[in-house]
């Protein structure tokens, strides 16, 4: 089961690997491309994590700044996709 915390933790700690950085300089509401923790070609393996980890589909009307801008946006989406695809096995 994803709580909506793990999903947070496991995105911050994917964006800390991913940007070779210390885990305590991502914040739940850092600015992740205004940053410049990652790129757009970061954004791709971002989506590639995400739809490995989570087993969450991401199209491309769904890429936009509101679901990938920062640590909250990313882990909503998440949720919000898992949440719709298998409501019986979301927790908070």
């Amino acid at each position: 089961m994803e709580t909506l915390i793990k999903i947070h933790e496991t995105i911050r700690q994917y964006i800390a690997k991913a940007a070779l950085t210390d885990l305590e300089a991502i914040k739940n509401d850092t600015l992740i491309f205004e940053q410049g923790l990652l790129d757009s070609m970061g954004l791709l393996f971002l989506i590639e994590f995400i739809q490995l980890e989570f087993n969450v589909d991401v199209n491309d009307k769904e890429l936009s700044k509101e679901n990938f801008e920062t640590v909250n946006n990313i882990s909503s989406f998440v949720y919000n996709k898992l949440n719709i695809a298998k409501p019986s096995l979301i927790t908070i």
